[in-house]
């Protein structure tokens, strides 16, 4: 049955994608940041479509910390490719992610990357900088960014690995809060280094209170970083003991 849904998702995420192509090139040709709010509006209400299509519906708790007007550093938890749906559906406003450069030249696929995410080649140091200036620019335009400080999908048994730095360096260099997000149930429906499977499950995805970095600097970056870390397991452990 795992491998009947994972086809079924598939060849659904495949057919609506076609479907978005051409709306999507063309907001892409708009000036930013135009072309990044029609752009993410366009990708939330495909995936309000989608999801509930794939019996995975998305509940969020925490959207009232959002104020209107304020960019967001969105540090989240990383545990299946689903999650990048799955923010895409619950952010609202307009948003970019870190992404790897090599996913721009995938046919198709990378048009929305070039538009929904900032690129990088993380082993390349000039990238890396170029990408974080870039950042900043998303944030100074007024679009949040979605950043995973656990670089890759945790396949441990923890509710987080241990966070690096970038997310942190970004919010108190721009002064932008930083908000601890956590998805719930996305590698039960994706798991990482499984074969082809996947099961429908409901998804939640709760926003927590953010964390103002306007007096902080660069001393702090360690604190920032363990406070955020802390949060965000101690949310987990309670969640899950519920």
């Amino acid at each position: 049955m795992r491998k009947i849904y994972a086809a079924y998702a598939l060849i659904l995420f495949v057919s609506t994608m076609l479907i978005m192509l051409i709306p999507m090139w063309l907001v892409s040709l708009l000036p930013a940041p135009l072309n990044i709010r029609c752009f993410m509006w366009l990708g939330r209400a495909w995936m309000h479509v989608y999801m509930p299509l794939v019996f995975c519906p998305v509940r969020t708790k925490g959207r009232e910390h959002f104020k209107k007007g304020q960019p967001y550093i969105l540090v989240c938890n990383h545990n299946s490719f689903v999650d990048i749906p799955t923010t895409t559906y619950a952010i609202p406003g307009a948003s970019k992610s870190l992404a790897k450069q090599e996913l721009a030249r995938v046919p198709v696929w990378g048009i929305m990357y070039r538009v929904g995410s900032v690129l990088v080649n993380r082993d390349d140091p000039e990238s890396r900088k170029r990408s974080f200036t870039e950042m900043k620019e998303v944030l100074n335009m007024g679009v949040h960014m979605l950043l995973y400080p656990e670089g890759t999908r945790n396949k441990t048994e923890d509710p987080l690995k241990s966070f690096y730095d970038g997310a942190f360096i970004l919010a108190i260099e721009t002064k932008k809060p930083i908000m601890p997000t956590v998805i719930f149930n996305t590698r039960k429906i994706l798991s990482a280094g499984k074969s082809f499977g996947a099961s429908p499950h409901r998804i939640d995805v709760h926003f927590l209170p953010p964390i103002e970095t306007a007096e902080l600097t660069q001393d702090d970056i360690p604190a920032l970083k363990e406070q955020v870390f802390k949060i965000m397991w101690e949310h987990i452990e309670k969640s899950r003991s519920v």
